[in-house]
């Protein structure tokens, strides 16, 4: 398991329209390409202007094939542009971490989000509804 543990810094008093950013125009396409994070988290003591982001990942091979797979999503590359064009961001940190062997993350989320994602693959289109008195 490999965690990319992400500490953005942006200029005082515009987290809330950073957040409301990506939430927005961003969240969707990382979340078609990573699934859900591990957490999202907003600073309460400290630095407030950041906010940091988890995403698991099987290992290093994983996190390269679905970054390349973001990368190349055009609604990613338009938020990239209007998040550029917004100018809040000032800073970003990237750590690839490792869970401890005393203290390991539960699978049970990664779990999920696989039969999620099996779940998605399985779907078939809907069909429309037959009105049954009609036919009656």
């Amino acid at each position: 398991m490999l965690l990319d543990h992400r500490t953005y810094t942006v200029r005082p008093g515009t987290l809330k329209k950073q957040l409301a950013l990506y939430e927005k125009h961003g969240l969707a396409p990382q979340k078609r390409h990573f699934g859900e994070p591990l957490c999202y988290l907003v600073t309460e003591t400290g630095d407030v202007n950041t906010y940091v982001h988890i995403w698991v990942y099987d290992d290093p091979a994983d996190r390269m094939a679905k970054r390349a797979r973001l990368n190349a999503d055009p609604e990613w590359q338009a938020y990239l542009q209007m998040n550029a064009e917004a100018g809040y961001l000032l800073k970003q940190e990237s750590k690839l971490m490792t869970p401890a062997a005393f203290a390991p993350i539960s699978t049970q989320r990664r779990r999920a989000r696989r039969i999620q994602a099996r779940i998605r693959s399985l779907q078939v289109p809907s069909t429309p509804s037959v009105n049954m008195q009609a036919i009656t």
